[in-house]
């Protein structure tokens, strides 16, 4: 781990229910994988007084009842967690690789991205043109093939019900990186594909956003009437460990599945895989391509 990832842990209080734990200031794998294992071992515990456990990039939160279990109580529970936490690069972490068609450059998040060009860093061109020049590709089909190419881990999901944000499995000078909107749109489609920070997003719902627009997801990611089989279990889909291969598709795979969504028949395409931290954080692009053969050893 570089020295600009190891940061003293820091503890707060959001008012009388929260605690607020901060891992690092910089959003890193190492810091997410150490933040999943820390909270996985506080639910094992099964405490009578905690709420919820809310996992993030580089922090986590915990909602408490201070009338059963005090905040600095559990906040000294939690030191000790992550004090015996020596060996978490090893843990055993159950996981599904997920097949997410996009299709880039649907001509409903471009006319949104075009409707906010005064709100962008470069108004005269659009969000993947940008992004492409920023990241050194030659070509904004260049970027959409290296987002195809390497699957993205699922680190947090939040902010809005159901949203996932993923890590691209690449080494981390390799990733792609871009900055939010220097001003905010008032509006963003439904299942709308993009970018913020170093963060890929599919927004579950109609609204306000920032991030670069590139696409839009075939399928949604959001049932709240839990009409498909997918969303039996749960109305948000994704969960964090998710690996997600974001695949490049037509116009006419998009209608394909937009009709079987419709019809209450589509399903993700899906596979379990274990995997532990060090697995990824040893070569991250060796364990990308495991998760790709993985995905579609069937097809060969």
């Amino acid at each position: 781990m570089s020295a600009e990832t190891k940061t003293q842990t820091r503890y707060e209080y959001g008012g009388d229910e929260f605690v607020f734990v901060e891992l690092s200031e910089s959003m890193t794998l190492e810091a997410m994988f150490k933040g999943m294992a820390i909270t996985n071992k506080l639910a094992e515990q099964n405490r009578e007084g905690i709420i919820d456990i809310c996992p993030g990039n580089a922090s986590y939160m915990i909602r408490v009842d201070p009338e059963v279990l005090h905040p600095d109580e559990l906040i000294s529970v939690l030191k000790e967690i992550e004090a015996s936490l020596t060996d978490y690069e090893e843990t055993t972490i159950h996981s599904r690789l997920v097949d997410v068609p996009i299709l880039f450059e649907d001509p409903w998040t471009y006319e949104a991205l075009m409707k906010f060009r005064v709100n962008h860093q470069d108004p005269d061109s659009t969000d993947l043109e940008y992004s492409a020049r920023i990241n050194d590709f030659e070509s904004k089909e260049e970027l959409i093939q290296n987002i195809n190419d390497f699957p993205f881990l699922v680190s947090m999901v939040g902010f809005v019900p159901g949203l996932p944000f993923s890590f691209q499995l690449t080494s981390q000078e390799k990733q792609i990186e871009v900055p939010k909107y220097v001003r905010p749109r008032t509006f963003t489609p439904e299942r709308a594909f993009g970018f913020g920070g170093a963060f890929a997003v599919i927004y579950p719902v109609q609204g306000a956003g920032g991030y670069q627009l590139y696409g839009t997801a075939a399928a949604p990611i959001l049932d709240v009437e839990q009409k498909l089989e997918d969303f039996k279990e749960s109305m948000v889909y994704f969960r964090q460990s998710d690996i997600l291969r974001y695949r490049s598709i037509s116009m006419d795979e998009y209608e394909r599945i937009r009709k079987e969504v419709e019809e209450g028949a589509f399903r993700y395409r899906t596979r379990e895989m274990s995997f532990t931290p060090k697995d990824v954080m040893k070569n991250p692009e060796e364990f990308a391509s495991k998760v790709m053969r993985r995905l579609y050893d069937d097809q060969r």
